[in-house]
């Protein structure tokens, strides 16, 4: 397995751990009835399952754009020690990214999220040449 998808399956897993911990601070704020129920009315979240949330669509987002390039320089046969070293980086960012998130450390989450968002745009511009 290239360097990359090593990067994409662990991406994955982080996901998981993302849906987990907004699976649990939700639930801590809404409860448990209706956690279960069908959710016809809306809550919005907020403070720690608020943030949980959006990490964790934000981590969804950037997943699909590093998965496109990931897959496309393996299946391209483009893989170098420089897109695995920018898929690595963008593991680093995507893991600092959650708890920087939930712990609502600005401007460092910004910071963190361009780290991943530039590295996987690299690698997008460099399956290309």
């Amino acid at each position: 397995m290239t360097p990359e998808l090593t990067a994409l399956t662990l991406a994955a897993l982080l996901q998981v751990i993302h849906f987990s911990i907004y699976s649990v601070t939700a639930q801590m704020q809404v409860g448990t009835k209706y956690a279960a129920s069908p959710r016809d009315t809306p809550r919005q979240l907020t403070g720690i399952a608020g943030r949980a949330q959006r990490a964790m669509n934000n981590h969804f987002e950037g997943l699909i754009l590093f998965g496109i390039a990931a897959l496309t320089l393996t299946f391209a046969d483009k893989a170098t020690e420089t897109t695995a070293l920018l898929a690595v980086i963008y593991l680093i960012a995507r893991v600092l990214y959650l708890p920087a998130y939930l712990l609502g450390l600005a401007p460092w989450r910004s910071l963190i999220w361009a780290v991943g968002f530039l590295a996987t745009l690299a690698m997008l511009v460099l399956a290309l040449l």
